[in-house]
């Protein structure tokens, strides 16, 4: 799993966008696997200088983020 998500990463960047949209990207991930693709993807968007708007339920991950926001009975809350 965590081959295939370093090829979606790497398919992301690809096109040299200015924003990279992952829902999820360490979802079905062992943990050692999920730290890693975590890395990878904010490293490489400080890195080429990208936008990353990510959706996790995982907060370590999420906690890395410059802003982080959530959902709770349908509102969204800034943290």
């Amino acid at each position: 799993g965590g081959e295939r998500q370093r090829v979606a990463v790497a398919r992301a960047l690809i096109n040299d966008p200015k924003l990279i949209l992952a829902d999820e990207p360490t979802g079905n991930l062992d943990p050692a696997n999920a730290v890693m693709i975590g890395e990878l993807l904010f490293s490489m968007a400080e890195k080429y200088k990208k936008t990353l708007v990510l959706v996790t339920h995982d907060m370590a991950l999420a906690s890395k983020g410059d802003k982080i926001y959530s959902i709770k009975d349908g509102m969204l809350n800034e943290k």
